[in-house]
C-alpha cells in the first residue's frame, strides 16, 4: 500500500486522527470515550503514517521511545491516584480544585490526569506493537 495517492493522504489523515483521538479524550469523563479509546485512535493514526512512510519515520515523529511514552502514562495515572492518598481518602478517589489562573477560574480534576496517563499508556503501548511488527516485516 505504497501509492501516491496513500502517501499524500496519509499525513492529513494522521492529523485528522490525532485532533480527533484528543477530541475523544477530553469528552471522556462526561460522555463515551476517554483515554483508552482516544489512545488507541492516536496509536492507529500512528500506523497509518508508518504504512506510508515507514517505521523509522514514524519513530522520528514520535520522538521518544514509545514504551517511554507508556512509561510516563503509567507515572501520570498512579501519581493520580496518590493524590488522593495524600488528601486522606480511598486511592483513585477523583478530587477537584479550582484555581485561579488570569482571574478565571479553571476546575482541576485528578479524573483528567488519569485519563492522559491511560492515553499515554496505550499510544506508547499499541504504537511500540506496531513499530515491532513493521519492523520484523523491514
Amino acid at each position: 500500500m505504497n501509492t501516491l495517492i496513500f502517501r499524500t493522504l496519509a499525513p492529513f489523515i494522521t492529523a485528522l486522527m490525532l485532533f480527533f483521538s484528543l477530541f475523544v479524550l477530553l469528552r471522556g469523563h462526561n460522555e463515551p470515550g476517554g483515554g483508552f479509546i482516544g489512545g488507541l485512535i492516536a496509536a492507529s493514526a500512528f500506523a497509518i503514517y508508518g504504512m506510508a512512510f515507514g517505521v523509522q519515520a514514524v519513530s522520528q515523529a514520535l520522538r521518544f521511545h514509545p514504551l517511554s511514552i507508556a512509561g510516563a502514562g503509567l507515572l501520570l495515572s498512579v501519581l493520580s491516584g496518590m493524590v488522593s492518598l495524600a488528601a486522606g481518602v480511598p486511592f483513585m478517589t477523583g478530587l477537584w480544585a479550582t484555581p485561579h489562573i488570569l482571574g478565571v477560574e479553571v476546575p482541576v480534576a485528578t479524573v483528567i490526569s488519569f485519563d492522559v496517563g491511560v492515553y499515554l499508556v496505550v499510544v506508547g503501548a499499541i504504537t511500540s506493537i506496531a513499530l515491532s511488527l513493521g519492523e520484523s516485516e523491514d
